[in-house]
């Protein structure tokens, strides 16, 4: 698999979960990230689609399928993605329990349950934006920030204010 190396000033925002809906909110708290990682569940009807232009718009974006991705749109859209930022080995799964642990990363991002995760594991980042979408339960609505310096990887789940 050929990895995609990038440099990155700003911080990587992380999107999960929006299941056909990007809130005005969202979007507000994505500006001014260097790029945008969607980990699935993006959405499961044709026009849904557009979440990833809205979201190119702020930044270049990687996106990994999620099981609720099943329009002609999503089939072009990897099950799994490696991304090396600022030298930090992101790997990108929609559920984790498809991510293959003797995977070389510093990061798994992944997203499905929707619940926040920001967890240091054996020296390796375990990230869940959480769901930026339609409110699962009484889940929180969330997305994340990752910054990847040279000093450290470090990530935040942010709260969208609705």
């Amino acid at each position: 698999m050929n990895t995609e190396r990038f440099e990155c000033d700003a911080p990587v925002g992380v999107i999960a979960d929006t299941h056909g809906t990007l809130r005005d909110e969202a979007l507000t708290m994505l500006e001014g990230c260097g790029v945008i990682l969607h980990l699935g569940d993006v959405g499961s009807r044709d026009q849904d689609a557009v979440i990833l232009e809205r979201l190119a718009e702020l930044a270049p974006i990687h996106t990994v399928r999620g099981n609720v991705d099943t329009a002609p749109w999503a089939e072009r859209l990897p099950w799994h993605l490696d991304l090396v930022v600022n030298g930090w080995r992101l790997h990108l799964v929609h559920d984790i329990a498809d991510f293959v642990p003797d995977t070389p990363c510093d990061a798994v991002l992944h997203g499905h349950s929707h619940k926040a995760r920001n967890e240091w594991r054996d020296d390796r980042l375990l990230f869940n934006p959480g769901g930026a979408g339609r409110r699962r339960f009484s889940l929180p609505l969330t997305l994340g920030w990752l910054w990847t310096d040279e000093a450290a990887l470090r990530g935040a789940i942010l709260h969208l204010p609705v």
